[in-house]
């Protein structure tokens, strides 16, 4: 039996635009599962970041629920869900959001310090988690504008992890990389689903979706359908042939 973790019901979401009410999410009823690397996609407009960031506690549903184990996240208050998020959640953007002002592992240890008073055993899980991305200590002292892209972002995934996140929600996390430094990213991300780590990535780009399991294809505000890609093999060509006939029926 798989276990989950998220649950939505009747999930809606709608902007008021020049007086004109736009539905942007409509009656979503999904389920995400302890480690699975779930991958939305969808045409530009579709409504993906939208569902990312009420999936995450960052917004807030017009109706509907959203359950997290046995907290009904989508009756909090915006001071619980800061504290929610804290705990539960760890996110990665296009955007990466580092302090300028802090050093690389300092930018950690300040979102670890918000969730656990424990530094020295926040050093410790920063270390590890470095170690693994591949970020040297004299890069963690460095500041972020002294630091390349590709590091930047690998430090910002370190930083969603340090507080052992049920979730790590990616949003375009490749989308501002060039190909070479996006790949190290994807390797990161798919290291850590290995390890366990459950995600939930938005991409409109295939090297990064045929990363994930389980595929959800987003239209005009409602999921059309999904695909189980299995564990991710490197260098498996048929996952490719899988993805792309599932998005072209999609009319990708």
């Amino acid at each position: 039996m798989r276990k989950t973790l998220l649950k939505t019901d009747n999930l809606s979401k709608s902007f008021s635009s020049g007086g004109t009410l736009q539905h942007v999410l409509k009656n979503i009823d999904l389920e995400l599962y302890e480690g699975d690397f779930t991958v939305i996609m969808g045409a530009s407009g579709a409504g993906k970041s939208t569902l990312l960031y009420a999936l995450s506690g960052m917004d807030t549903p017009s109706l509907g629920t959203i359950t997290f184990g046995d907290q009904v996240i989508s009756d909090m208050s915006q001071d619980e869900l800061a504290v929610f998020r804290r705990r539960h959640c760890g996110f990665v953007f296009q955007q990466i959001y580092l302090m300028d002002g802090m050093s690389v592992m300092d930018n950690v240890l300040a979102a670890g310090l918000l969730v656990n008073k424990d530094k020295s055993g926040l050093l410790s899980r920063a270390k590890e988690l470095f170690a693994m991305v591949d970020i040297s200590e004299e890069t963690q002292r460095k500041f972020p504008a002294q630091v390349s892209g590709g590091e930047a972002q690998r430090a910002g995934i370190v930083r969603a992890l340090i507080n052992r996140p049920e979730l790590l929600f990616a949003d375009e996390p490749t989308g501002a990389l060039n190909s070479k430094t996006g790949l190290n990213v994807l390797d990161t991300l798919t290291a850590f689903h290995a390890q366990g780590q459950s995600v939930v990535m938005v991409t409109h780009d295939m090297r990064s979706a045929r990363r994930g399991n389980r595929i959800l294809y987003l239209k005009d505000g409602v999921i059309l359908g999904e695909c189980d890609l299995g564990k991710y093999v490197h260098g498996d060509s048929k996952r490719h042939d899988r993805l792309a006939s599932f998005l072209a029926e999609m009319g990708w």
